[in-house]
């Protein structure tokens, strides 16, 4: 359950144990991780650097779901996002037409998107969900009261969107993602010869 000594390693998360990647095993060579699991590693050793370089040092046992608050705050100073603050005048639209000296934070999305990837990491790693700090209730209410302040201060939306059933007669989206095989063609006529 503790860090890999070095977050840098090519075997440190996930991988075989053998010796960098060659002549380990005689099999043939690992894939390259998807997109997914290659940002959910830079995020795991992200966290990782940060518990290192934390006052005192924490190991992932000491880490609970307000270390994880303080590690996503600590990213706020990283963010792109501009989020008005009440007193400016494009408080609440989404496209202001001027720029302001409102400050820039992570978007929500993004740090909803880095909970789960590190929830999901945290039990890769050996830690049991009941214990899972990332999965906290004090995150979960962080995660919602940072969606409602952005919603109300972009002027942005961020309900989820309901799936539509498709309907009978086709698909309303026209993204022709619909699984279903097409219908058979229709029986050939009394009078056709074959």
């Amino acid at each position: 359950m503790d860090l890999p000594p070095n977050p840098e390693s090519p075997t440190a998360p996930g991988g075989s144990g053998g010796a960098g990647g060659s002549g380990g095993g005689g099999g043939p060579p690992q894939t390259t991780p998807s997109r997914y699991e290659a940002q959910k590693r830079r995020d795991w050793n992200t966290f990782g650097q940060y518990l290192r370089n934390h006052r005192p040092p924490l190991s992932l046992a000491q880490c609970s779901g307000a270390h994880v608050l303080e590690f996503l705050r600590y990213l706020d100073q990283f963010g792109k996002t501009k989020v008005h603050t009440p007193s400016c005048a494009f408080f609440g639209h989404p496209n202001p037409p001027a720029p302001c000296p409102c400050p820039l934070r992570q978007a929500w999305g993004s740090l909803d998107a880095l909970v789960g990837r590190l929830r999901a990491a945290f039990e890769e790693h050996g830690g049991r969900p009941e214990s899972n700090p990332f999965a906290a209730r004090a995150v979960r209410l962080f995660l919602r009261e940072v969606r409602e302040h952005q919603a109300r201060a972009r002027g942005v939306s961020y309900e989820k969107k309901k799936r539509k059933k498709p309907a009978p007669g086709g698909d309303a989206s026209g993204s022709g993602s619909s699984h279903q095989p097409p219908p058979p063609p229709p029986p050939p006529s009394a009078g056709a010869v074959c």
